[in-house]
């Protein structure tokens, strides 16, 4: 008898989280034929990201980023990190290691193909411009086009507090840089001795926010 109770409680909430979805619909391509023993599809896998980033990776929340569109063998390079504990999280470190590298990967490029949309936001004009520039003088060789750029990762458009709560983190050594990445930093805390790193990571958000 209890145990009917329950799987009557788990399909009356599983009812109701059908109920309140919205379009866009999630991912699911025509050919997206299982890929792995599991049976699980890439579209699957990626699917598995909406909680969070928001369906088919568009985030609807500030403290995670879209990670639509973004290059699958980037996705794949940061879940990597994420897994082996070379990036800092909270969440995204437990997360990753429910992976296998090839679930990953299938994920990555399942993401990869889908199209960024940047969020529209109120970005102060005094930040934004020194967030400018900032951005020309220390991150602009690889973030082009003022962040604009989805071959990499896209910083414009991305969510404010996600943001700030990020570059910070570089800013601070919490996560591991590339050699250019952490030559760019060390010369850009180093030129602004009277700014701090949130003051500093603050106006390249307001700046990032602008840009559409």
């Amino acid at each position: 008898m209890q145990s009917r109770v329950i799987t009557a409680s788990v399909f009356a909430a599983l009812l109701a989280v059908g109920c309140t979805t919205q379009e866009p619909k999630p991912m699911a391509a025509k050919d997206d034929k299982p890929a792995l023993m599991t049976g699980a599809s890439a579209s699957m896998l990626a699917n598995t990201c909406a909680g969070c980033h928001g369906t088919n990776g568009q985030s609807n929340g500030p403290a995670t980023p879209t990670i639509a569109g973004m290059e699958a063998d980037y996705l794949t390079e940061v879940m990597q990190a994420y897994k082996n504990d070379e990036r800092v999280n909270t969440i995204m470190g437990r997360i990753a290691k429910g992976y296998s590298d090839e679930e990953i990967e299938l994920m990555a490029n399942a993401l990869s193909k889908q199209s960024y949309m940047g969020m529209k936001q109120t970005s102060a004009g005094p930040k934004a411009q020194m967030g400018k520039k900032l951005h020309d003088n220390y991150c602009e060789k690889c973030h082009e086009n003022g962040g604009t750029s989805v071959e990499d990762t896209p910083l414009a458009g991305q969510w404010m507090p996600y943001l700030q709560v990020t570059i910070l983190d570089y800013l601070n050594g919490h996560n591991n840089p590339e050699k250019k990445m952490t030559k760019a930093i060390e010369k850009m805390v180093a030129e602004h001795p009277n700014m701090t790193m949130a003051q500093l990571a603050e106006d390249l958000s307001h700046y990032y926010a602008s840009q559409k």
